[in-house]
């Protein structure tokens, strides 16, 4: 699965957000980035796991980070989930799996006995340099914040 790990360059990626505007790595110099990876927009798991990123985004822009969502579901699934719960930071709708690739993310998976292919909630902190700082690959998704601020 995720071969990315802590002290790698993260990778250049490019991808576009719920209303269109494009995001890459370079957009992120000089601020840590976090890009949290979650299967399906408006399920219970990730709902939990955006939510209380967003209870806690005062937080991250305190400490200088800046904070990307990424699914495989289409802007408008994004955009209605961002509106619905007041998301104050953008979803990527990598629907051709792009970025999800990239990263590694993307792979076999078991639920209630099936295999199926699909995104791992994983989260890369990845510093202002644009050097992995840090993959959480357990995330609690209703203390994640706290995964990240240390």
């Amino acid at each position: 699965m995720t071969t990315l790990k802590k002290g790698d360059k993260a990778p250049d990626f490019f991808g576009v957000d719920q209303d269109g505007k494009p995001h890459q790595l370079e957009d992120y110099k000089g601020k840590k980035l976090v890009v949290f990876f979650y299967p399906k927009a408006s399920t219970p798991g990730c709902t939990a796991e955006a939510c209380d990123l967003r209870d806690n985004f005062e937080r991250f822009q305190a400490n200088n980070y800046a904070l990307l969502g990424v699914s495989a579901d289409s802007a408008k699934a994004q955009a209605k989930f961002k509106d619905k719960y007041e998301f104050p930071f953008p979803l990527l709708a990598d629907e051709d799996k792009e970025v999800i690739e990239a990263f590694g993310v993307w792979g076999p998976k078991k639920f209630m006995g099936r295999e199926y292919d699909g995104i791992h909630r994983t989260t890369f902190v990845i510093d202002e340099n644009g050097i992995i700082d840090e993959v959480i690959e357990n995330v609690k998704t209703k203390e994640h914040a706290a995964q990240i601020l240390k």
